[in-house]
C-alpha cells in the first residue's frame, strides 16, 4: 500500500511540474571523440554532405581553458582592488599600505618577509603580470583542443535524426551493421569515434572539468571513492566516533548531570552533528571527481550521500552494528553470530524506535534551524576574509558570499529522513506526525534559501527525475523493516512473513526492470510535462481549459462569444506581449546562451574591468542583480560593508 501510495503521489507530483527546455539545447548536439587537428568548417560541411536538408548554424569546438578562467577571474579580482585603492587615494590623497601575504592583515608585527607595499602599485604589477600571462594563455589556448564540439542546427528534426543514426550503431557492438552518414570528411573527423548525445545547457557546463576526461578521468574518480569507502569503511557511523570519545571520559559530564531531557536527546544530537559532518566528505569527494556539468555533479552527490546517510542513520543503528566492517563480518562469516553478542530480538523494541523519532525532531528543529543558519558557508567566509590580502580583497569576498544551491545534498538530506519515517511508520507510528513536521518546515527553509539565500541554478531535469526514482527505495526498505519484524517476532515461516516476502520479491524485480531495462512504464513514478519558451497561451478557468458550454438562450450565447472575443483579444496581448519578452531575453542573454567558454566569447576581456567572466557570473549575487532589466547605477550604490571597509582602511 506505501509503495503504490508513492508512486501515485510521485506520478501526480511530477505531472504538475512543467520542465522548460530552452530551444537551443534540443537543436544542439555534444560530440566527443572528434580529431584533434579537425576544424569547425569541416564538421559544418560534414553534417551538410552527410545528411540530405541538414543546415548547420554553428558548430563550436572545445579548447583546454581550465587555466584561462583561473587568470581570468584572479584577473578581475587584482583590477577591483586597483580600482578601489585608485578611488580611494584620488578621495583621501594619501597612500594605502598593505601587507600582500595570505592574513596579511592580522599581522601586527613587521618582520623580513611581512614588509608592507603601497596598495596601488602592488595592484599594479600584479595586474601587469597577470595580463601578461592571460595574454600568452590565450594565445595558446587555440592549440589545445580537446576532442570536443557542440554543433547546433536549424531545427529539431534534423538533431533527432543524426543522434538516433549515431546511437542506433552503438547498440550493435563492435560490429556495426549500419554506418552514420559520410563525406569527404569522416576518415579524416574520425566519425567511427564519436559519441553524440544531446548537448546540456550552456550554463551548465563546466567548461574548466572537460579538459578531464577518458582514461584519466576513471582513473582520478578510482582513487577518490576507493579513499572514500577505506575511510567511510571504519568510520561509517557516528557511533564509532562517539565510543571513541567515551574513551577518552568526553561524555561523562554530561552522564554527572542526571537530567533525563538532557541524557536522552544529546546521543540523538550527537548522531546529527556526526551525520551532518561525514556527509560533507562524501559532497567534496563528488566535487573533486570534476564532472563536466553541474547536473552530473549534483546526482553524483545525491546517490552517493543517499546511500552512505541510509547506512549510517538507518541500516547499521537498526540492526545493532557499529560500521560497515561490522556489517560485512556479519553478513559473510558464518561463525560471527556465534561469537558476538548481536540479539536481533531486541531490534524492534520500542527503544528503538524512540531513538529514530529523538533524531526525527532533532533534524525538523535542529536540522532546519541549521540550514538557515548555513554555518558551513559562515565558516568558509570567515576563512576567505582571514585569508584576505587587504580591505579590497576582503570587498571581493562579500561580493561574492552567495553560491548555487546544491539540489544534490538537499535532496540526500530530505530523502534520508523521509525514507527514516517510512521504513518505523508500521513499527513505531508515532514518528510519522514528526516527519511531517520536518516535510513541512523543511519546505519552508529551502524555498526561503533558494528565494533570497543561493543563486539560481540551471540544471537539467535529470536531478529531479532521479530523485523521484530513488524516493521508491523508501516502501522498500519499509517492507524489509515489516519482513524483519514479522520474522523475529512470529516466524518465518507464518503466512504473514510468506506473504511479506514474495510482496517484496516482486516489488525488487519490478523496480530493477523499470530502472535497469525501462519495462513498466506505466508503474513508473515520473509524468513530466515540458515546456518549450514558445508555448501558446491557453484559455484557464479555475486552473482548467476553459470549455463551450450549451446555452438555453441566445442573449446567453451572445454573451458567450462576447466573452470568447475578449478572451481572444486578451491571448493576443499576451501573445504579442510574450513575444516581444522573448526577444528581449534572446538579445540579452545572446552572448551567455553560446556554447563557448565564456573567457572566449568575450570580446572586451583584454580590457581593463570589460566583460563578466565566468567566476562573477557563477558567484556573485550582487553582480546578479545589478545587472538585472532595471540595473542600478553602480556609482549611486555603496552598501553598508562599503562604507564599514572604508572607516577599517581610514583606522
Amino acid at each position: 500500500m506505501y509503495l503504490l501510495l508513492t508512486v501515485y503521489s510521485m506520478r501526480r507530483h511530477t505531472s504538475k511540474m512543467h520542465y522548460k527546455e530552452d530551444d537551443l539545447v534540443k537543436r544542439t548536439l555534444f560530440i566527443n571523440g572528434i580529431s584533434k587537428y579537425a576544424e569547425e568548417s569541416q564538421i559544418k560541411q560534414h553534417f551538410e554532405q552527410a545528411y540530405e536538408n541538414c543546415k548547420v548554424l554553428e558548430a563550436r569546438i572545445c579548447y583546454n581553458v581550465a587555466k584561462l578562467m583561473s587568470l581570468n577571474a584572479e584577473r578581475k579580482k587584482t583590477e577591483r582592488s586597483k580600482k578601489f585603492f585608485t578611488d580611494l587615494m584620488a578621495k583621501e590623497h594619501v597612500p594605502t599600505m598593505i601587507n600582500p601575504k595570505p592574513c596579511g592583515h592580522l599581522c601586527c608585527c613587521a618582520i623580513t618577509g611581512c614588509e608592507e607595499e603601497e596598495a596601488v602599485s602592488y595592484y599594479t604589477k600584479t595586474e601587469a603580470k597577470l595580463k601578461e600571462e592571460y595574454r600568452k594563455e590565450k594565445e595558446k589556448v587555440h592549440t589545445k583542443p580537446l576532442g570536443m564540439a557542440f554543433v547546433t542546427f536549424q531545427n529539431e528534426s534534423m538533431t533527432a535524426i543524426i543522434l538516433k543514426d549515431f546511437n542506433a550503431c552503438q547498440v550493435q557492438g563492435c560490429r556495426c551493421r549500419q554506418e552514420p552518414g559520410s563525406s569527404q570528411f569522416s576518415e579524416a573527423l574520425h566519425v567511427h569515434n564519436w559519441s553524440v548525445s544531446y548537448a546540456p545547457d550552456p550554463q551548465n557546463v563546466r567548461w574548466e572539468h572537460l579538459s578531464l576526461g577518458g582514461i584519466s578521468w576513471w582513473i582520478r574518480c578510482f582513487i577518490i571513492n576507493i579513499i572514500l569507502f577505506l575511510l567511510l569503511f571504519f568510520l561509517t557511523t557516528p557511533a564509532i566516533i562517539i565510543s571513541t570519545m567515551d574513551k577518552f571520559n568526553v561524555t561523562k559530564p554530561v552522564e554527572y548531570l542526571n537530567n533525563p531531557i538532557v541524557t536522552q536527546f544529546f546521543p540523538t544530537l550527537l548522531l546529527w552533528a556526526f551525520s551532518a559532518l561525514l556527509p560533507t566528505i562524501v559532497y567534496y569527494s563528488a566535487f573533486f571527481e570534476a564532472h563536466w556539468t553541474r547536473s552530473g555533479e549534483n546526482r553524483t552527490t545525491m546517490h552517493k550521500c543517499y546511500t552512505f546517510l541510509i547506512f549510517m542513520v538507518l541500516l547499521l543503528p537498526s540492526l545493532g552494528l557499529s560500521s560497515l566492517d561490522v556489517f560485512f563480518r556479519w553478513l559473510f562469516d558464518m561463525k560471527y553470530l556465534d561469537d558476538a553478542k548481536v540479539k536481533f530480538e531486541c531490534v524492534f523494541l520500542p527503544d528503538n524506535g524512540a531513538f529514530f523519532v529523538n533524531y526525527v525532531i532533532a533534524s525538523a528543529f535542529i536540522g532546519n534551524a541549521m540550514d538557515l543558519l548555513r554555518i558551513p558557508g559562515l565558516l568558509m567566509y570567515m576563512i576567505r576574509l582571514c585569508l584576505a590580502r587587504s580591505a579590497a580583497d576582503r570587498r571581493n569576498v562579500k561580493r561574492h558570499q552567495a553560491y548555487e544551491f546544491q539540489f544534490g545534498a538537499a535532496y540526500a538530506w530530505m530523502m534520508n529522513v523521509f525514507t527514516v519515517v517510512m521504513a518505523y511508520s508500521i513499527t513505531c507510528p508515532i514518528i510519522v506526525p514528526f516527519g511531517l513536521m520536518y516535510m513541512l518546515l523543511k519546505h519552508l527553509v529551502d524555498r526561503y534559501n533558494m528565494y533570497y539565500a543561493y543563486l539560481p541554478s540551471k540544471l537539467d531535469k535529470k536531478i529531479h527525475s532521479g530523485a523521484v526514482t530513488q524516493v521508491v527505495a523508501a516502501p522498500i526498505l519499509c517492507l524489509f523493516w515489516l519482513l524483519f519484524f514479522s520474522t523475529v517476532r512470529t516466524g518465518f515461516e507464518t503466512p504473514t512473513s510468506m506473504f511479506t516476502l514474495v510482496v517484496l520479491i516482486v516489488t525488487i524485480v519490478v523496480c530493477l526492470s523499470h530502472v535497469c531495462f525501462g519495462h513498466f512504464k506505466y508503474l513508473s513514478a515520473h509524468n513530466y510535462k515540458i515546456d518549450t519558451k514558445e508555448n501558446e497561451v491557453d484559455v484557464v478557468e479555475n486552473g482548467r481549459p476553459a470549455r463551450p458550454t450549451s446555452s438555453p438562450t441566445a442573449k446567453s450565447q451572445q454573451q458567450q462569444q462576447q466573452q470568447l472575443q475578449q478572451q481572444q483579444q486578451q491571448q493576443q496581448q499576451q501573445l504579442q506581449q510574450q513575444q516581444l519578452q522573448q526577444q528581449q531575453q534572446q538579445q540579452q542573454h545572446q552572448q551567455q546562451q553560446m556554447y563557448i567558454a565564456q573567457v572566449l566569447q568575450d570580446p572586451n576581456s583584454d580590457e581593463p574591468g570589460g566583460g563578466s567572466g565566468e567566476e562573477d557570473r557563477g558567484s556573485s549575487q550582487d553582480e546578479e542583480l545589478l545587472n538585472g532589466v532595471n540595473s542600478i547605477n553602480e556609482a549611486d550604490f555603496q552598501s553598508g560593508e562599503d562604507s564599514l571597509i572604508a572607516n577599517e582602511v581610514h583606522q
